[in-house]
């Protein structure tokens, strides 16, 4: 059954109101970026404390308490105290790439989430190659945490980013093979058009067992992408000190730090767009009265509730399981994810030849 709900992007919008001078369009492309660029801050300064409230229920405490009610602005003091913190660079450091660094992380976060449909009129630009987008500009974030590394000229940050580099580029082949599961199944790689082919069940169970097995081994895969627990290596503090951005301080040790928990943001926004229907209602097929309850609730709150939910099940890992060695992290990658994800693939594929769909809901 169809969602009833238009699809229109602020980019396709922006066409729309142009008068046919490219100073309009250069206005609507500048107020993207403003708005973006106040998402990914708000967003960021929100997650922080997510996470320390998280923790801190984990653990039996807590947490932040002391400014604002139940501490909701100990992260925006955090923010500021770095905005006015001295930004050291180290003398024998490679003083233009150790600055560059960090926008070359933001970069690419930010690139990233101009493609994610979060409802039916809220994405910047929907591209009929929107996966194969996704998985390039994430994969382009690697190179700040390198660059990092190795501008700072200290052995342990150099360390930090050749293990970030080992790891990320390992488990891009398994996340990259649980999203064509999916692009199987739909059909199309334009994100938008995803969510909309899951408005009668969405893949995580539509696609027999393969949905599972894929979604499994994306939310992993990603883990070891955005370097948190229990695949933090990169950053090993016992080993380490603070990894590959240990020589960093004030505003650029604060864009690392942002872009760690907007990546995490992103990568449960793609699980919710490619496995979860996106902003699309949870229906049961043949109970209408059902549906239209589930129709009350808007679009926007769906993507949000269930971008929410991984968000909820990232941080739970964070705070259950240990760190992995480094020959533990590289044997899950290549003797464990890589054969499932081929098998699973192939299962894909078969299931889509002979049309093999569940449509429980």
């Amino acid at each position: 059954m169809g969602s009833g709900w238009e699809t229109t992007t602020l980019a396709e919008r922006a066409a729309e109101a142009m008068p046919g001078s490219l100073l309009a369009g250069a206005g609507y492309v500048l107020l993207a970026v403003v708005g973006a660029s106040l998402f990914v801050a708000v967003l960021g300064m929100a997650l922080i404390y997510a996470e320390r409230k998280v923790a801190a229920h984990f653990q039996c405490r807590l947490g932040p308490m002391r400014v604002g009610p139940h501490g909701i602005f100990q992260t925006v003091a955090d923010t500021i105290k770095l905005l006015f913190k001295e930004d050291i660079v180290p003398a024998q450091s490679d003083r233009v790439l150790h600055l560059a660094a960090p926008f070359f992380s933001m970069m690419a976060t930010l690139l990233a989430l101009v493609a994610l449909p979060m409802s039916p009129i809220v994405q910047v630009a929907d591209m009929n190659i929107g996966v194969l987008y996704i998985t390039a500009v994430t994969g382009f974030g690697v190179l700040g945490v390198l660059l990092a590394g190795w501008s700072s000229n200290n052995k342990w940050s150099l360390l930090g980013a050749m293990r970030a580099g080992a790891q990320i580029i390992s488990y891009e082949v398994s996340a990259t093979m649980s999203l064509l599961v999916v692009v199987l199944f739909s059909g199309s790689m334009q994100l938008s058009r995803i969510v909309e082919s899951q408005a009668d069940g969405w893949w995580i169970w539509r696609a027999p067992v393969v949905g599972v097995v894929a979604f499994v081994i994306f939310l992993i895969a990603s883990l070891a992408e955005i370097s948190r627990t229990p695949f933090d290596l990169p950053e090993g503090e016992s080993e380490l000190t603070a990894g590959f951005h240990t020589e960093y301080s004030g505003l650029r040790f604060a864009m690392f730090f942002l872009a760690e928990f907007v990546n995490m943001f992103v990568v449960s926004a793609m699980a919710t767009t490619l496995f979860l229907g996106g902003w699309m209602p949870f229906h049961i097929g043949g109970v209408e009265s059902f549906n239209a309850v589930m129709d009350l609730l808007p679009p926007g709150a769906w993507f949000a509730l269930k971008s929410a939910a991984v968000v909820f099940l990232i941080m739970w890992f964070r705070w259950t399981f240990p760190r992995l060695r480094v020959d533990q992290l590289m044997k899950l990658e290549w003797k464990v994810l890589l054969p499932i994800g081929f098998v699973n693939l192939f299962a894909a594929a078969t299931a889509v030849v002979f049309g093999w769909y569940f449509f429980p809901f």
